[in-house]
């Protein structure tokens, strides 16, 4: 069974992230399943009917799709020889990266996959890291810890599955199936494996398309809200849901979808 989890996420309220894992290569025949978290998805092999090429040597391949697409980024991780696993210098594209999507208005959505065959991420590059002094490591761990914090999407594990399964699976360290995972809500979606091995990529792909005619203001504030409300009791939760709202109130956007509807139209949202 091929497996990816991950989440949505907003880069400063902007753009939506998709980001996954895939199991190991053993688990990514055609035929298996695909798994898919919060419109999240990444499986191997690298998309490459549509959108910009990356250089092969890249560890961190971005990609701005077009036509349909457009409006959605691809990072896909290519450190092959070492499973994905994050160094000094794949952090460092992976920070750079996100930081140019943040003040990127026409980015839309963004998927962050796997571009290697049956991997994900092997989490740290535990070789380099051998080699850091102790102040390195810290620094080392800091940097990624802020790094993914930008990206948001997953929430940490005992908020998404609840703090008993969460120390279940952290103090046995146990690997669950597919439908285990999905079951305790580790995942959303559970899709079949396609000849390509790239299904939980288009599932997310597809899910990215679903975002992009919504109005990108009003996105930004339901994201807030959803964020910002998780952390408080219901009626300041509330109220954080009302003062996002009346954000939305003297935009164009709110009007624009307003006629769309009275018009029987599709809106066309312009950010404003």
């Amino acid at each position: 069974m091929a497996a990816a989890l991950g989440g949505l996420g907003l880069l400063q309220g902007r753009v939506r992230l998709a980001a996954a894992a895939a199991a190991t290569s053993s688990l990514s025949r055609p035929g298996r399943r695909a798994l898919v978290r919060g419109g999240a998805a990444a499986l191997p092999s690298a998309e490459r009917s549509y959108g910009s090429e990356a250089k092969e040597e890249e560890e961190l391949r971005v990609r701005y799709l077009d036509d349909e697409h457009k409006g959605i980024v691809v990072l896909g991780l290519n450190r092959s020889h070492a499973k994905n696993a994050l160094n000094k210098n794949l952090l460092k594209m992976m920070s750079k990266a996100v930081d140019a999507l943040k003040s990127d208005k026409k980015v839309r959505t963004v998927i962050f996959r796997s571009e290697v065959p049956g991997i994900f991420c092997a989490g740290a590059d535990l070789k380099e890291r051998a080699k850091m002094h102790s102040s390195e490591v810290s620094s080392f761990v800091s940097k990624a810890r802020a790094t993914i914090n930008e990206m948001g999407g997953t929430q940490r594990l005992p908020r998404t599955i609840g703090v008993s399964l969460a120390k279940e699976l952290i103090f046995s360290a146990r690997v669950v199936d597919g439908e285990e995972a999905k079951s305790i809500g580790l995942i959303s979606h559970v899709v079949e494996q396609n000849e390509a091995g790239d299904a939980a990529y288009r599932r997310a792909l597809a899910l990215a398309r679903e975002f992009l005619p919504q109005g990108p203001l009003a996105m930004r504030v339901a994201k807030l809200a959803i964020n910002q409300g998780m952390e408080v009791d219901l009626v300041t939760g509330l109220a954080i849901e009302e003062a996002c709202y009346a954000q939305t109130i003297p935009t164009k956007d709110r009007i624009e979808g307003l006629l769309a509807f009275k018009e029987k139209r599709p809106p066309r949202y312009k950010g404003e």
